[in-house]
């Protein structure tokens, strides 16, 4: 019976975590015009002034330099204008009740 409340206590921090994950993803994604999938994983976040942001494959808003050639997903290159890491920073960390 212990083991199973163990697995059953795993299960439910996991989901919590998603659900978490995914609610922090929709405010940023709301706030920007345009969300862009790159190949390594990483996501680059277009806002509404133009100014970007890059959110790493592991969810964290993270430093990019100015002028940064970047590839989509489908293959559009991209050029990283303003680096709005504390925005999108803030954006990731209000969806997670932080």
């Amino acid at each position: 019976e212990r083991e199973m409340l163990k697995e059953m206590l795993v299960v439910v921090a996991l989901s919590v975590i998603a659900t978490t994950s995914a609610f922090a993803s929709d405010e940023a994604r709301a706030a920007a015009r345009e969300v862009i999938e790159l190949k390594d994983g990483s996501t680059v976040y277009i806002f509404k002034d133009g100014k970007m942001a890059m959110e790493d494959k592991y969810g964290r808003a993270t430093r990019m330099k100015k002028e940064t050639v970047m590839e989509a997903k489908d293959g559009r290159k991209i050029i990283m204008h303003g680096d709005e890491v504390m925005r999108l920073d803030s954006l990731l960390r209000h969806g997670n009740g932080s």
